[in-house]
């Protein structure tokens, strides 16, 4: 099913009022009173619109694949759930919600039993609500529908801004950067009335962590470059895992297939995208559990390794037109986008790179002198952002020369001709394929 913006922000609101719905009953049928449980006074939860984005984008051709489709479901959401919950974490410096006495949790944000339930929703989703919804909805004229949408999304707008408002009050621990500080102080004391007083009265009720002092934690002075898990140290390992990674590609291509063949994602330098980004996850995810056996590590990164992999697929399809692997040739293979044996590769490279890799690399990178280190990162942020914006549009523009005109219609287009012609864009990626619009 293809949605255009008048549908997805239709079922954007109709999953955050069921999601809220849901959620709401639920906490009313353990604390015996109801209770407001999302983050806005509204009921709606955007967690679940955000959820069902993601459903609709990633999942529809798993619908004859129903284990995958819930695998993959599953993932998703709890994935969106970790980063909201640590966002608000950050937010507020207090866990909204702790799962840390469920059974196989992480960090208190997510555990098993609500995966489990988040791959069973979206299989709901997919097989059954989806279409009961949008069957609905085509009842209500567009006139009548699109007043209502932007009455909907003004409120909201709206109830974001006093509840993000209550939301930094409730802040104690984390200094925000210089200027961003000011300005939320005084938009905090322009909406300090009893409206935001209320919020954040209710937010407290509904999450009783909240209730609880932030610690305070004295801040220590660094005196070594890229320290434990920073931004700094997260970048160093983005740049030097897609250069390996783009390397290790290359290797194994001379060795199964005869040919040395580049396996680039951008077009300025030897940089595979997918595997910088998977070391930053991976790293980021299965960190804490370093300790654990090879065969647990080995298992959780073939598994997030290849939801992964699965995600940069269909966005790439999705955003540029084109496929960059097909795996449609090999045994056990997912749409193409997967297979059985990449998996096995991804939980190898998993247990490597926790267990031997990174803690080497990461003392490498704290010996930077911090006047180096910090002025090479920025550097590199900036050449690696250009780059990914030049190599998406010398992509867009391929794919726009061999299905729409080869004609260019600007200055853009012609330079993008002139640097970046078919054979070039052949030469850094000889596996990429343009997708048949139809």
């Amino acid at each position: 099913m293809q949605y255009g913006s008048y549908q997805i922000l239709w079922m954007f609101l109709i999953y955050s009022f069921l999601g809220w719905t849901a959620e709401t009953v639920f906490a009313a049928s353990k604390k015996k009173k109801l209770l407001n449980r999302g983050f806005l006074n509204l009921p709606f939860s955007p967690i679940y619109g955000c959820g069902w984005i993601l459903f609709a984008i990633f999942l529809p051709e798993l619908k004859p694949m129903p284990f995958y489709l819930f695998l993959l479901g599953a993932i998703l959401a709890t994935g969106l759930e970790l980063i909201t919950g640590i966002v608000l974490e950050k937010l507020t410096g207090k866990k909204w919600w702790d799962y840390s006495e469920n059974r196989f949790s992480f960090e208190g944000h997510i555990c098993l039993t609500y995966s489990v339930l988040w791959g069973v929703a979206a299989m709901v989703c997919i097989y059954a609500l989806d279409s009961l919804l949008w069957g609905i909805l085509r009842m209500i004229p567009r006139t009548i529908g699109r007043v209502v949408l932007i009455t909907a999304y003004i409120l909201l707008s709206m109830d974001f801004l006093a509840s993000l408002t209550a939301a930094l009050r409730l802040r104690h621990r984390i200094k925000l950067p210089y200027g961003v500080q000011d300005r939320m102080q005084g938009m905090t004391r322009w909406l300090d009335n009893t409206l935001t007083r209320t919020v954040e009265r209710r937010m407290c009720r509904a999450y009783p962590n909240l209730n609880t002092p932030a610690q305070k934690t004295e801040k220590e002075e660094k005196k070594r470059f890229a320290q434990g898990l920073c931004f700094y140290k997260l970048v160093c390992l983005f740049l030097i895992a897609a250069f390996l990674g783009d390397l290790i590609e290359m290797v194994f291509c001379r060795i199964t297939g005869g040919v040395w063949m580049s396996r680039s994602s951008v077009v300025y330098g030897a940089f595979s995208i997918v595997w910088g980004l998977g070391a930053v996850l991976l790293t980021l995810i299965l960190y804490r559990y370093r300790d654990r056996s090879d065969a647990f590590v080995f298992t959780l990164g073939a598994v997030l390794g290849g939801a992964y992999e699965y995600v940069c697929s269909v966005f790439t399809e999705i955003v540029f037109g084109t496929v960059f692997w097909d795996y449609s040739h090999m045994p056990f293979n997912l749409g193409g986008r997967i297979n059985l044996l990449y998996c096995f590769f991804w939980g190898i490279a998993a247990v490597v790179w926790l267990k031997m890799v990174y803690p080497r690399i990461s003392d490498l990178i704290e010996k930077l002198p911090m006047r180096i280190g910090k002025p090479a990162v920025w550097v590199m942020i900036v050449f690696m952002i250009g780059n990914i914006i030049i190599s998406a549009m010398a992509m867009a523009r391929y794919t726009e020369r061999n299905t729409v005109s080869p004609d260019a219609d600007s200055g853009i287009e012609a330079f993008l001709d002139a640097h970046f012609p078919d054979s070039r864009i052949q030469r850094i990626y000889p596996n990429l394929m343009i997708v048949d619009a139809e």
